[in-house]
């Protein structure tokens, strides 16, 4: 997959931005850790998903009827906003739990936006409904080729920023970044999935040897909430990440607050996880390991931080 990445890198540059690396200081965040943060928070939009709509749609061959999505909020608004750029219209089906500046971001972009009652699942259901209805494109928040060669652009960008990484930590909701991630750096580069104790779709796929249904609950549900790990993700997952491993809530809730106490970087809950793997000594690198922190998205309300 490495070539499709490098060809979606070369087919979205110029729409999207080239996202700062942020070194830290020794002891940062109470971490004894060589570590860097990597801001996919301040990519258009707010979060990583606009390098995954943005390949789709600039393949080619997009319907009258436009695209449609089904989405927790990050995926939507990229789509909305990628949609508003390449001219066409876009309706974005979102869950009740989505939350309200998710929502907000979305109807900005001037996309038709649907809640629907539940979860993620009863989004994506109502989502293809309309696209059988009217022809538009089915753009998927994770279990497509082009968005995970999208979203595998942050990788090679990332690896060009700082050639020198030795792990990564990566935030896992339906996979479709951890995917591209992982296909990127084939091993060369240490890949580690963090996801929320309450939403563990790929911890439990791996524990199976096979995507199963998995628990959708907690503070990072809207964005991480899967209830079944994609299918290029799992495959992914098992030839490319090192291990996988789980948060609490309180570990989430506190590097999240730590991001904005300490650097003023604003994260949404969902975002948060991969500092918390550090922060709560879940992972625990070597003296001389050089981290990179994936900060994925920032749609949050700013009077939630603390």
């Amino acid at each position: 997959m490495r070539q499709e990445i490098q060809a979606a890198h070369g087919r979205i540059r110029g729409w999207v931005r080239e996202t700062p690396v942020m070194a830290m200081q020794a002891g940062a965040f109470g971490v004894n850790a060589r570590m860097s943060l990597k801001l996919e928070c301040l990519q258009v939009a707010g979060s990583f998903k606009p390098r995954g709509a943005f390949n789709q749609m600039l393949r080619g061959g997009l319907p009258a009827a436009g695209v449609v999505a089904a989405s927790g909020g990050n995926h939507g608004a990229a789509v909305a906003y990628a949609a508003r750029r390449v001219g066409t219209r876009a309706e974005i089906f979102v869950p009740g739990i989505s939350p309200a500046a998710k929502r907000a971001v979305i109807e900005r972009q001037g996309a038709e936006l649907h809640v629907i009652p539940g979860q993620y699942m009863n989004a994506y259901e109502a989502c293809q409904q309309r696209a059988a209805e009217t022809g538009a494109l089915l753009i998927h928040a994770y279990d497509q080729p082009a968005t995970v060669e999208g979203q595998g652009t942050l990788a090679l960008e990332w690896e060009q920023q700082q050639p020198d990484l030795d792990t990564v930590l990566v935030a896992v909701g339906g996979g479709g970044l951890i995917a591209g991630i992982a296909a990127w750096f084939e091993r060369r580069v240490r890949v580690v999935a963090v996801e929320p104790e309450m939403c563990p779709a790929l911890h439990d796929a791996l524990r199976a040897g096979e995507p199963v249904d998995a628990a959708v609950g907690g503070m990072a549900a809207d964005s991480l909430g899967a209830r079944r790990i994609g299918s290029i993700a799992f495959e992914m997952s098992r030839q490319f990440v090192d291990r996988s491993v789980l948060v609490s809530e309180s570990a989430i809730r506190d590097a999240q607050a730590a991001l904005w106490r300490e650097v003023r970087v604003a994260a949404e809950p969902g975002a948060a996880v991969s500092l918390a793997a550090l922060m709560s000594g879940v992972y625990v690198p070597a003296p001389d390991e050089h981290v990179g922190v994936l900060v994925c998205g920032g749609n949050v309300a700013l009077d939630s931080l603390q």
